[in-house]
């Protein structure tokens, strides 16, 4: 699936915002990365000061895995079901900190075993694939046309989003099994050796440890003749959940709309979706820095930062949601805060700093 070239944030706004920030009254870099937070933010607005976050979305993709049967996780496939009902009933943990953050909450389901769930809105199950993905130690994940199915319901829903008037978008995850399939993804990508992706995912023992090395390592010898190929490495070791993440993080670079970059699952779909649509990332902030050993080689690859660094493993798009409080925060420091010139102060900067000074956010 072809998408066009990625226009990057506006770099001439960016270096506007880098010469508002030398004028405000504080000493330049004080506010540290907040500041490159608020610079960033501008670029992608194309807008300085930045307009305040008024619609943050999270969509939270859901699917079941295969693997799952391989004794990988410390809870059953039926949770994923379980859970999506728990999403749409506002109790899950997302739910709580998208409340607080001030941003909504959709659950789309792409793979979860099961076929509706009580009361759920049809766009839940609108774009529903299959029920569970294959399992990758020993088959695909996905067919050709399913693959495609998937990375077009992730374009159409971030499509939707926008359209819709979303201004930050943030994916989530829920999937049992999903941090081995997205491991492999990564360690395919990166060029890790299975050990150094293999996590504790849901708190697994040291059992589930081993049997989710073995599943990783088998999954990474099938997925490494296709890792040059975004499409054939979702389709062999992804699912349709992760490839609809990576569709829909791609299709929210290509509408030129922020996304704030979750944990190890969603950022295996990144390290996709940007191979996909070359230059997508830096449409994205990275939130927090998962304690699964993968996310850290996946981010580096991407040259993300994190902003968090709090211990997390949860998924659903929660470390992302923690983060979005900071990033309007450093939206409002350039739109509101006085300028030396605006409060009368004394000693403001002779020289502004230019934008390539500056670190990414």
């Amino acid at each position: 699936m072809e998408f066009p070239a990625i226009v990057a944030p506006d770099d001439g706004v960016g270096r506007q915002a880098v010469a508002r920030h030398a004028q405000l009254t504080k000493p330049l870099g004080s506010l540290g990365r907040l500041e490159e937070i608020g610079v960033w933010l501008s670029a992608c607005q194309g807008n300085c000061p930045p307009r305040p976050i008024t619609r943050p979305r999270v969509v939270v993709f859901a699917g079941d895995h295969g693997i799952a049967r391989h004794g990988v996780s410390a809870y059953p496939s039926e949770v994923t079901g379980q859970m999506v009902s728990n999403f749409l009933a506002g109790g899950a943990a997302v739910n709580v900190l998208a409340s607080a953050a001030g941003a909504t909450v959709r659950v789309v389901d792409l793979a979860v075993d099961g076929q509706t769930f009580p009361a759920a809105p049809a766009q839940v199950t609108r774009y529903k694939v299959r029920r569970s993905s294959g399992r990758i130690d020993v088959e695909d994940a996905l067919t050709a046309e399913e693959t495609e199915e998937a990375i077009a319901a992730g374009r159409s829903v971030a499509d939707e989003e926008v359209d819709r008037g979303a201004d930050l978008l943030i994916a989530g995850d829920m999937g049992i099994g999903n941090t081995t399939a997205a491991s492999v993804l990564i360690a395919a990508v990166t060029g890790a050796e299975p050990v150094a992706v293999v996590g504790r995912g849901t708190g697994i023992d040291d059992a589930g440890w081993m049997r989710k090395a073995s599943a990783i390592r088998d999954a990474l010898r099938r997925a490494r003749p296709v890792r040059r190929d975004p499409a054939g490495l979702l389709r062999t070791a992804g699912g349709a959940d992760l490839a609809g993440m990576a569709g829909f993080l791609a299709q929210a670079a290509v509408r030129r709309t922020p996304v704030l970059v979750d944990g190890v699952v969603v950022t295996a779909a990144a390290l996709v979706a940007d191979e996909m649509a070359p230059g997508a990332r830096e449409w994205w902030l990275a939130a927090h820095r998962s304690v699964e050993p993968a996310h850290t080689l996946a981010l580096t690859h991407l040259g993300l930062d994190p902003v968090l660094e709090l211990d997390m493993r949860l998924g659903e798009g929660s470390g992302a949601v923690v983060a979005l409080p900071l990033v309007a925060m450093a939206g409002r420091i350039l739109a509101e805060m006085a300028t030396f010139a605006d409060a009368g102060i004394s000693g403001a900067p002779t020289e502004t700093p230019e934008l390539d000074d500056q670190p990414a956010p």
